[in-house]
């Protein structure tokens, strides 16, 4: 699985071959952002979290388009659809439009994409946006007909996430090449760079009539930089124009300088540890237990954690999803911070003494070390496994991971169903295997009946918290710190629209 993470090391070694690290710079219209996450392959349906659902946005266009701040559904690819009947919708393609190579993209490239996406041996990054996908029906150039398995109450949403590649190109030079070369229809074109860093350039063609436009900056520079010290330094120097996920302290810091900009905004993210409670990684876990993981959850302050280290308007939560998604009820189990309480369990478990145990990281070092001290001091001793977000979800893929402190922003999707069938319902990062919760997490996601959706939802949610399949942490608002003559839209789900930056 994840063969094409290896594509990244190709990647880097071909990119590594072309000219030195461009520079941020509004004199030759050249954008620089920098993330902690390396992207392992510029094919989107390969490339994960939300590095990746940028990237698509950026290269690709889907279907549809999702306004991210009011969340309206526009026309992008296709100019209009309908459901014909329950598990039917029928779309209208835009004409014209024209990939990156300069083929028309048509009904055949529809059909090819999203029948990938669908079959389960293609592997797909993430699974549920085109499981649902039973086939597609080519009706003429410019219209197709897409087939669920069963009634799909998120199919819309799904389609926002699902690219257009062309059909021809990507048949003729593989999975590898593409994942190197791509070709889409967005805003702007991969064009090269070297090593950490991908240089993106304005589409002059791209058509007119869609939830998106023609980029106003020329040149858009994507540069790993894992480290957020080194992040901070560039965005003060000037070397980087815009980052975000920088901790609360830093940002708080570097807020009264006269270069910089700094805004708080809410997101769908929220903050949780993933256990492996079904014993996947090892079948002597002691995280089979349901009294140690329920001691886990007692002995983390999620509080104290959200304030300090989160920071912004974060605050703790108690179930599997985010607060402000249709049926995500907060009417759950709830483990207040009491070590007392966890350590007692942990001895009825067996486990006074405490035990030894690996824990993977990836998103913010001080939350991990902090999480790290609350379960030292009930006597679990964590192993901090520090590494890329694609390396840490491929290790829980392939059943390495006991623990992993992780975080999910349900690709803006507003509904439960955003989340629970990424983590839970016999999914490739399930760790619970759970039937209860598989069985209310699939009928949520096949019936139209929004009051029985949200019983069935409830029904998960609760069954995940009484067992402590996870520890649910807090929401996750984002600081965006970018230079003060760089005019770029917040987004209320994530999803930053570089397209519409511009120099002031």
């Amino acid at each position: 699985m994840f063969s094409h993470i290896r594509n990244g090391l190709a990647l880097a070694a071909g990119l590594a071959l072309l000219s030195p690290l461009a520079q941020a710079s509004k004199a030759d219209d050249t954008l620089v952002a920098a993330f902690q996450a390396q992207l392992p392959s510029l094919d989107r349906y390969h490339a994960p979290g939300r590095e990746g659902f940028l990237l698509g946005l950026l290269a690709y266009d889907a279907l549809l388009y999702r306004d991210p701040n009011t969340l309206e559904v526009k026309p992008l690819l296709a100019t209009a659809w309908r459901q014909i009947n329950p598990t039917v919708w029928e779309f209208d393609l835009r004409k014209g439009v024209k990939f990156h190579d300069g083929v028309e993209m048509t009904a055949e490239d529809v059909k090819f994409s999203l029948e990938y996406a669908a079959d389960e041996k293609n592997r797909v990054f993430n699974r549920m946006t085109g499981g649902w996908i039973k086939s597609v029906d080519v009706i003429n150039p410019y219209k197709v007909r897409i087939n669920a398995e069963a009634v799909t109450p998120l199919a819309i949403e799904y389609l926002i996430q699902l690219p257009i590649i062309p059909k021809a190109y990507r048949e003729k030079v593989g999975l590898e090449a593409f994942g190197q070369r791509p070709v889409g229809t967005g805003p702007y074109k991969v064009a090269k760079g070297k090593g950490n860093e991908i240089v993106f350039t304005r589409n002059d063609e791209y058509f007119e009539g869609g939830g998106k436009s023609k980029p106003k900056i020329k040149t858009l520079i994507y540069r790993n930089i894992p480290d957020v010290n080194t992040q901070v330094a560039e965005l003060i120097s000037g070397g980087v124009d815009w980052a975000y996920y920088i901790p609360n302290d830093q940002a708080a810091r570097i807020e009264r300088m006269p270069n910089i900009t700094v805004k708080n905004a809410e997101t769908f993210r929220i903050g949780f540890i993933t256990l492996d409670a079904a014993g996947l990684s090892d079948p002597n876990s002691p995280l089979k237990n349901v009294k140690v993981r329920q001691a886990i959850a007692y002995a983390i302050d999620r509080q104290a954690i959200a304030s300090k280290l989160v920071g912004g308007s974060s605050k703790p939560v108690n179930a599997a999803c985010t607060p402000s998604q249709f049926g995500c009820t907060q009417n759950v189990t709830t483990y207040k911070y009491d070590p007392a309480k966890a350590k007692a369990l942990m001895a009825e478990a067996g486990y006074k003494d405490g035990f030894s145990i690996d824990v993977y990281g990836y998103r913010s070092r001080p939350v991990a070390e902090a999480i790290i001290g609350n379960l030292n001091a009930i006597g679990i001793h964590a192993n901090l496994r520090w590494q890329q977000y694609s390396a840490v979800i491929q290790q829980r893929r392939d059943h390495k991971t006991p623990i992993v402190i992780d975080d999910y922003g349900s690709a803006g999707v507003a509904d439960a169903g955003g989340i629970l069938p990424f983590f839970f319902a016999e999914s490739p990062d399930d760790q619970s295997r759970d039937p209860i919760v598989t069985e209310a997490v699939q009928k949520a996601g096949s019936i139209a009946d929004q009051a029985q959706r949200k019983v069935l939802y409830a029904k998960a949610l609760n069954r995940i918290a009484e067992q402590a399949y996870w520890v649910p942490l807090f929401t996750m608002p984002v600081n965006y710190v970018f230079a003060k003559n760089l005019s770029i839209p917040i987004p209320g789900d994530e999803n930053v629209e570089f397209w519409r930056a511009e120099w002031k």
